[in-house]
């Protein structure tokens, strides 16, 4: 295939962010060159376009590549919605590997760069804690060290990023222009669920915690992938919830096994959130949701995240993976005892080694992957089950999923926008879905009057 290089288009914040397409220029008479000055002068026109070609290939494919193709309605209630992401990876990567968030990546989903093409405002910013941490009980030191740096990548990246504590802030940080950050602990932040590391938490900022402790057991709330030992939530699990109410953090029953999620939105006071899920009528697996259980977290006003992996969605999909794997995704059965001989160095380096299969998505046939269309068909099946006020973005970009057809990473989150309208959604649903109605349940959590 023939690439032709074309000056990229610079398109403002506060523009459409719809594709622009290149014209091709007619072809021109070649130019008879009579003079030697003239030739010295072409010879320089051919050597600095050869510099510029050279250059241009060791750029970030992202930096070159036109945007994704999204109508002209699509970019602009794209560009006016709160656009605001349930669950986004973006920091692991560089603990393990350095760099930082504000650097333009040639792989995975996630930089901020692409994110302000992506027209991303807010994401509650996952820190996840791998299972490998669990057995040398390392969980809540690897907790500490993933806030440490993640304040750390946010101030070297100010201009374009700042943590967010509750709705508000993130009202404020959206109207500088910048994307708002809510810290959010995915896996075990402590496998006892100790209420003063939790407290401790919420100082350092921390307001999405995750109840079971990822694909593993912890002391007080069953997984949805590992063998259940309490039928849901015991009496220090309710004691977690009523802490994380009264604290204003965020309950994420993502993971949660259908007991867990279920007692959970019956304990608490506040609405909880399932921040990157899908629904087990698409895809009958422990980490999608039954329907009935979708119907009583709507009931208590919670919502639902919408992961936009094909893993999830598509059992096709998903049969092929576990096929090639050799293994279901959420499968942690073989960590155990030598990991817990293991230094947290050591650790660390096993947890590298996963990078970047595990956590940037699989390549795989496009015949078996969804299509934008065919993740919004999800979408719509929630929306007919409990309505337009329970549903949310929640991408895990850059935790492993394989994106649809056409998207390559959170610049191309339009083109959810785009498949809305072709389904026949309003603006004002397609702006619940994008962020409204995270932000409207998060306000409900953390600026509790």
């Amino acid at each position: 295939m023939t690439t032709t290089l074309v000056s990229p288009t610079k398109i403002e914040l506060g523009t459409s962010r719809q594709s622009v397409k290149p014209q091709r220029a007619a072809a021109a008479e070649p130019e008879v060159v009579k003079h030697p000055e003239l030739r010295e002068k072409r010879a320089g026109r051919l050597g600095r376009c050869l510099w510029l070609a050279l250059a241009c290939l060791l750029l970030p494919p992202q930096v070159l590549r036109s945007p994704a193709e999204v109508s002209e309605r699509a970019a602009r209630i794209h560009q006016q919605a709160l656009v605001f992401d349930a669950h986004l990876h973006a920091i692991n990567r560089h603990f393990y590997f350095g760099g930082h968030i504000g650097e333009s990546l040639s792989d995975g989903h996630f930089d901020l760069p692409r994110a302000k093409k992506g027209g991303l405002d807010a994401m509650f910013l996952s820190l996840y804690i791998a299972e490998e941490y669990y057995p040398a009980r390392f969980e809540t030191k690897q907790s500490l060290r993933l806030i440490d740096f993640c304040l750390d990548q946010i101030a070297k990246n100010r201009d374009l990023i700042e943590v967010a504590l509750n709705a508000s802030d993130i009202e404020r940080i959206q109207r500088k222009g910048k994307i708002a950050a809510v810290l959010d602990i995915e896996g075990g932040f402590d496998l006892d669920g100790d209420l003063a590391v939790l407290r401790d938490l919420h100082r350092l900022g921390v307001r999405v915690i995750q109840l079971p402790a990822h694909n593993w057991a912890n002391q007080f709330a069953d997984s949805c992938c590992a063998p259940g030992k309490w039928h849901g939530l015991n009496d220090h699990g309710r004691a977690v919830i009523r802490e994380m109410n009264r604290l204003g953090i965020v309950i994420n029953v993502s993971h949660a096994s259908d007991e867990t999620l279920e007692q959970a939105v019956e304990a608490s006071s506040v609405p909880v959130i399932a921040t990157h899920h899908g629904l087990r009528s698409f895809n009958d697996i422990p980490r999608n949701m039954p329907e009935r259980l979708l119907k009583k977290l709507a009931a208590k006003g919670g919502v639902i995240g919408f992961q936009i992996g094909s893993d999830f969605h598509s059992r096709k999909f998903f049969d092929w993976k576990t096929k090639t794997t050799g293994k279901v995704f959420w499968d942690r059965s073989g960590i155990g005892h030598k990991e817990s001989l293991l230094s947290i160095a050591e650790i660390d380096k096993r947890v590298a080694a996963q990078y970047p299969g595990d956590y940037f998505g699989m390549s795989a046939p496009d015949d078996l992957k969804l299509s934008v269309d065919g993740w919004v068909e999800v979408v719509d099946r929630a929306i007919q089950l409990v309505g337009e006020d329970s549903v949310a973005l929640g991408t895990d970009l850059d935790g492993g999923p394989t994106l649809p057809r056409g998207m390559r990473d959170v610049s191309d989150l339009a083109m959810i926008t785009d498949a809305m309208l072709r389904r026949g959604y309003t603006e004002q649903r397609i702006q619940k879905f994008l962020g409204g109605n995270l932000l409207r349940v998060f306000r409900q959590i953390t600026e509790k009057r």
